[in-house]
């Protein structure tokens, strides 16, 4: 893809490599409001057309089931920024335009909104991002610097994640970047960009992101298991929508982007997150709890870890703080963890709320027991996708416990249950 800053405009190519599931006489990719041009499906010349945020391919022959095909689209526009939904805490996501040229935070359903694709963390893949945008400006991608050269007014690079991503995981940020290389204390890469504009009012922020990256992804490595990706890193940008600061920041494959300098907190839920969430995914969005709630007890062991309160009583100061019922129009005990439905997907109680469950187990079973269930869980489910049941069943088999009742009461049931 290329993108020009001075006019927004993207026009990409994307091939994409599939396996047909089922015979195919026409299948649909994601694509929100942006244009192709132009659809092949293994080469030849495929009949296409725009159905709200679908695009329709109809290739010139059947497609047989378990049979690999080629399809690639030439597209091009503005990619506009999804405003105005309650998803994802009211904020504006997916591609935002800067002042220098872009920032990408996708998730849930806003990969779309740059390339071609089925937008759904059940279809993972591994991918090669090159980008070329003006030669003063940087591209920083997921995955690894494969090259980097410019030609006249251009630059071009090139990134490859070769372990299967989610969609949303994806991102692509451009502009004006301090970068720093270099390798954590436990031997990974460690890839660092930051706004030259944070700096301004935090002159440390590069080295503040590098080092607190390193600890984090090595502290991670040691309890869940080897870091599951080639490099660690962080993508750190004054991204606002019309002036206003972004409120978020998200656990993209490999280089967390994050729309302002954060703290270390945040640092490690969202490296935790490269464990519980990337390299494991959802397949289904009601299982959300297995991304959030596994970051969120990390951030409060991370915080454990660096003086604060113990997890034990992070959790019931969130218990305790919590009036119920809840009061009108703050939903929290309402909320099924489990399945939270589409408007409170992200809501507090999954990420604190799931925290609880997650402690409330580990002093059920024991530290042994807890934490050789993450690890098995991640070792088990590693660059795919997992459910609740699954990581439910194996909580119950490696602990030797009937949990049956607890996840029940837990994770199932709505409403504030008496601490066990």
């Amino acid at each position: 893809m290329s993108y020009a800053p001075d006019t927004d405009r993207l026009d990409g190519t994307a091939v994409i490599t599939a396996r047909a599931t089922q015979d195919l006489s026409r299948f649909d990719l994601d694509l929100q409001n942006l244009e192709a041009s132009a659809v092949t499906v293994n080469g030849l010349p495929a009949t296409f057309a725009h159905s709200g945020q679908e695009l329709q391919i109809t290739p010139p022959h059947g497609l047989r089931k378990g049979g690999l095909f080629i399809t690639t689209v030439r597209y091009g526009g503005v990619p506009k920024t999804i405003v105005g939904s309650p998803v994802v805490f009211g904020s504006p996501y997916g591609f935002l335009h800067t002042p220098d040229g872009a920032f990408v935070g996708a998730e849930p359903n806003a990969a779309s909104t740059w390339y071609p694709s089925n937008d759904h963390p059940s279809d993972k893949a591994a991918f090669t991002i090159r980008v070329t945008v003006p030669k003063d400006l940087k591209a920083v991608s997921n995955g690894v610097l494969v090259s980097e050269r410019t030609a006249g007014e251009s630059s071009t690079f090139v990134w490859n994640q070769r372990q299967p991503m989610a969609t949303y995981l994806a991102t692509v940020d451009i502009g004006k970047w301090d970068v720093s290389r270099s390798t954590t204390p436990g031997g990974l890469p460690n890839y660092v960009a930051v706004d030259p504009t944070l700096l301004q009012a935090q002159p440390d922020a590069v080295k503040f992101f590098t080092d607190t990256t390193a600890e984090a992804t090595d502290l991670w490595s040691k309890l869940y298991g080897k870091f599951p990706f080639d490099t660690t890193g962080a993508i750190a940008d004054d991204a606002r929508y019309q002036g206003r600061p972004l409120g978020f920041s998200l656990e993209t494959q490999t280089k967390p982007v994050y729309s302002a300098v954060r703290d270390t907190s945040t640092i490690a839920h969202e490296l935790a997150h490269q464990w519980f969430g990337d390299s494991v995914s959802v397949a289904r969005w009601k299982d959300i709890w297995l991304n959030e709630s596994f970051a969120t007890w990390t951030e409060y062991y991370w915080n454990e870890k660096h003086g604060g309160q113990t997890v034990h009583d992070q959790v019931r100061a969130v218990y305790n703080a919590r009036p119920y019922p809840d009061a009108a129009g703050r939903p929290y005990w309402s909320v099924v963890i489990a399945d939270p439905q589409r408007d409170t997907m992200f809501n507090p109680r999954v990420y604190s709320g799931g925290a609880m469950v997650l402690q409330f187990l580990r002093e059920k079973i024991g530290d042994e027991a807890f934490f050789k269930t993450l690890r098995t869980w991640h070792a088990e489910h590693q660059y795919g996708n997992g459910n609740t049941e699954q990581f439910t069943a194996l909580a119950q088999k490696v602990s030797g416990q009937d949990l049956s009742g607890f996840f029940q009461t837990w994770l199932h049931t709505p409403g504030k249950h008496p601490l066990p």
